[in-house]
């Protein structure tokens, strides 16, 4: 397979961009391709990690090391993890976490919402009065994503046992079961944008990441175009908030997933651009713009407000009389198991009632191959605790009770759970969750949503399926009396809704965010560009939607900025970027600093201590590769991160082009090397500072290797590179405690194994005290 990793180490970050996006789903990813086709310096954030084909989960171990969950204010499991649970007492929501957002994730199903909903009051006037719009960008992001039906019966692709029990169950229900576009790719070949795909594999693991190159994420198509025109991509980059800068700029204020530096207490880095688009995910950018209003940014008080989870309900017909194989193929080789199909494939239509929210679309479902393991265990139980059987006939269920036992000794591709169909089912709640921030952790209550009449309406649909393909209807365990009837959603909408105006939503009709708690003003470059914007319940998947309305956002920021977005295809060109084991620790120092001594650093301590004037950085020093860093001298490792100098600014300074070498020669009496930091500071106030600081390892009187390892000489200038005036001197330290914090942060990146990840640590160390044998011991030795 041939793929290209598209993100860049955060070392190259610049101080300002035209643009910064912050995500990677639908939304995000079609701002930075848009935006980058139009000319824009175009910089994405993303918080988790970049996947490529062949690495997602395939057995349960490795996808449980991919769990992370968020639940009453606490987190649990890798800040990166792929797949993110947020737990709330009324509704719980599943999302993506990694370049491609949720479209890692999801199921790939591209269905347009019905009429109704689309002229539904809820939405702004501009849009409505303009439907064109909306079906022009339908047919833009179908371009990109490529929907199209599974091929059955064409050059050879077989039929699906989970299809054909759909078929079934809607002829019970007097229905007609068809073929869904969605977005997978069943023949090899260059999609849209120049990106090699290929042939799906029928494994049935959509929802854990498809390592075939076959599924049409945004990781496929709109973000290799972005990167394919300029735009830079970085990733393990959790946005905090948002505020407004000098010269009309904003500012983005990250933090460094994994970096540990909130070990040390360090403020939030900051990145500038003139246009800030929010891309998040619902619950993301709903997150960001609430803590962005603790912060001070104006905005309308209906963030967080009419939240949906598109009256998602997830249900299972349980040991059915016919095989309906709907366990993925995880660790298992295409080939080896019989076809699964893509997570979902075929839909029992009952929309178009007459009235609206009445209506609901029944997909077919599977379970993931890597989560294949609990599922024997769980239907069993579940099966007994929650359900009942409906046949009364003693030998169905003595066949009943045999497959059940072929599962319980057999696993999850035998009997019962082989004979599983599970069920997606999408509505329309009342749309009236809510958002907020508890403790600085984003929270969801909606009392009593799983109670809505609507959910009782499903629920027996869901049995009527069930019963036609001869099965035991299983509900989803969060939905019974027990658990006070909560759902899950994997379709979470709303929370920065579009409105006519702030009394009423969030943003206009074209993603920009009201700079009020009322009227029609805006913040000039701030937009929202997600299902953070769709202000109802769309009752279908809404990944087209949400890509519609980003595309006509991009087109409307073009008009309203003059600039022209080129449409044109272009061959994809980009540069090999393989990954090789790395090394990563951060670290704090402190001390002082003035601005009036230009020459001596012991002089401009003494000054800044007198003075008051502390100078500190926590910076986080990475190694893309250890192997050439441990054998060339001259190697640069990157720095990222902070300073907080009041001398230089009241407010915290972020970096730029931070450069850290290890053990330079020195020319000297003696031996001696040099650790040097150099970097670009930047405050707030569009101040840039350059910085250079040394440490000096040789072998003086006395036991000095701790003073010479910990002591940092530095130099800042007024301007951009050593060549402006020096503007002060100083001296900082390590301090007992935060050398302690320092070693816990020091980690192997990158590493195939644990055990070339402890190799690697133990080569870093390796080298590292024989360097400093060679000055504190190795010169003091007599020579034969």
């Amino acid at each position: 397979m041939n793929f290209t990793r598209l993100s860049s180490p955060l070392g190259d970050i610049k101080n300002h961009y035209d643009v910064i996006v912050i995500g990677s789903g639908y939304g995000a990813s079609i701002a930075a391709s848009r935006l980058s086709r139009g000319g824009k310096k175009v910089c994405l954030l993303e918080r988790g990690k970049e996947f490529l084909p062949g690495e997602y989960p395939r057995t349960n171990v490795q996808a449980l090391k991919e769990m992370q969950f968020s639940t009453q204010g606490k987190h649990i499991g890798p800040k990166t993890g792929l797949y993110d649970f947020q737990m709330n007492d009324d509704i719980s929501v599943f999302s993506g976490c990694g370049l491609g957002g949720t479209s890692l994730v999801n199921a790939n199903v591209s269905l347009v919402p019905e009429k109704r909903v689309l002229e539904h009051n809820a939405w702004p006037t501009a849009l409505k009065e303009d439907p064109d719009s909306y079906w022009r960008n339908i047919a833009r992001a179908k371009y990109m994503l490529q929907p199209n039906p599974y091929p059955e019966g064409q050059n050879g692709w077989p039929k699906l046992p989970k299809a054909e029990a759909m078929k079934k169950s809607a002829e019970g229900m007097g229905q007609k079961a068809t073929y869904l576009d969605i977005n997978v790719t069943f023949k090899d070949g260059k999609n849209n944008v120049g990106q090699d795909q290929y042939e799906c594999k029928l494994c049935g693991d959509c929802m854990t990441g498809c390592n075939y190159g076959a599924k049409n994420t945004t990781l496929m198509n709109y973000l290799p175009d972005a990167k394919n025109h300029g735009a830079a991509i970085f990733t393990e980059v959790s946005v905090k908030y948002i505020s407004q800068a000098a010269n009309g700029r904003w500012s983005v204020h990250y933090k460094i997933q994994n970096a540990q530096s909130e070990v040390f207490g360090a403020p939030e880095l900051f990145v500038t651009a003139d246009i800030v688009v929010l891309g998040a995910g619902t619950l993301g950018s709903t997150e960001i713009l609430l803590r962005s209003k603790q912060k001070g940014l104006k905005a309308s008080d209906k963030v967080g407000d009419r939240f949906t989870g598109n009256g998602d309900v997830l249900g299972f017909g349980y040991n059915c009389e016919e095989r309906v194989n709907a366990i993925g193929f995880g660790p298992h080789a295409p080939g080896s198991l019989e076809p699964v199909g893509p997570c979902i494939t075929s839909v029992i239509d009952l929309r178009e009632q007459p009235v609206l929210e009445a209506g609901m679309v029944i997909e077919d479902g599977n379970v993931p191959g890597p989560v294949s393991s609990v599922m024997t265990p769980s239907m069993v139980a579940i099966s007994k605790l929650f359900s009942k059987e409906d046949s009364d006939n003693l030998g169905e269920a003595l066949k009943r009770k045999a497959r059940e036992m072929e599962s319980i000794v057999r696993g999850p591709y035998h009997g019962a759970v082989n004979h599983t169909q599970a069920f997606l089912v999408m509505t329309h709640d009342d749309g009236n969750g809510k958002m907020s921030l508890e403790k600085d952790h984003l929270k969801i209550t909606w009392k009593g949503v799983g109670k809505q009449p609507i959910f009782a309406d499903v629920d027996e649909k869901l049995r009527e399926a069930t019963k036609a393909i001869d099965g035991q209807y299983v509900v989803n365990p969060t939905w019974t009396k027990l658990m006070n009837y909560d759902l899950m959603t994997v379709h979470p909408l709303g929370g920065c809704v579009m409105a006519d105006d702030a009394e009423r939503g969030v943003v206009n009709h074209k993603g920009e965010v009201f700079s009020s708690y009322t009227g029609t003003g805006v913040h000039k470059g701030l937009y929202v560009s997600d299902g953070a914007v769709v202000p109802l319940p769309l009752g279908v998947n809404p990944l087209i939607t949400i890509s519609a309305l980003a595309e006509r956002s991009c087109e409307l920021m073009a008009q309203d900025y003059g600039f022209t977005i080129d449409y044109s295809y272009k061959d994809i060109v980009l540069p090999d970027n393989k990954r090789k084991p790395g090394i990563q620790f951060t670290e704090t120092m402190k001390g002082y600093f003035s601005t009036d001594e230009k020459v001596s650093f012991d002089v401009g301590e003494k000054l800044g201590e007198a003075a008051g004037s502390v100078f500190e950085f926590t910076l986080t020093v990475t190694s893309d590769d250890v192997e050439t860093m441990l054998k060339d001298i001259n190697h640069q490792a990157r720095l990222e991160g902070v300073v907080k100098a009041p001398a230089l600014s009241s407010k915290p300074l972020t970096i730029s082009d931070g450069i850290f070498n290890l053990f330079v020669d020195e020319v000297a009496d003696v031996p001696t090397k040099l650790m040097k930091y150099k970097m670009v500071l930047h405050s707030q106030e569009c101040k840039t500072y350059y910085f250079y600081g040394y440490k000096v390892v040789r072998d003086d009187k006395g036991f000095d290797m701790w003073k010479d390892t910990c002591t940092l000489f530095i130099t800042v200038h007024e301007g951009q590179d050593e060549t402006s005036p020096v503007l002060g001197k100083g001296i900082l330290v390590i301090e007992t405690v935060d050398f302690a914090k320092q070693m816990t942060t020091m980690k192997v990146l990158h590493a195939n194994s644990k055990l070339e990840e402890v190799k690697i640590m133990t080569q870093f160390g390796k080298y590292f005290s024989g360097s400093l044998y060679d000055i504190y011991v190795k010169s003091k030795l007599p020579s034969f």
